[in-house]
């Protein structure tokens, strides 16, 4: 986690809340530990890159 949240200069605050509210990666647990696959981080950055170039423009995209 705190690698994801050190490459996308954000807290890992931000990240935890984020997948509270539905809009972070999607990621499994070994034991306690959050884990992402490389595959869906590049996916839902992809998502998020999206999301805002339609939101920019007026969601013409």
């Amino acid at each position: 986690m705190a690698e994801l949240a050190a490459e996308l200069k954000v807290s890992v605050q931000t990240i935890y809340d984020l997948r509270s509210k539905g809009r972070g990666p999607h990621g499994f647990r070994v034991g306690t530990q959050l884990r992402f696959r490389k595959a869906e981080i590049d996916a839902w950055v992809e998502r998020m890159e999206q999301a805002d170039v339609q939101r920019h423009a007026g969601g013409a995209a």
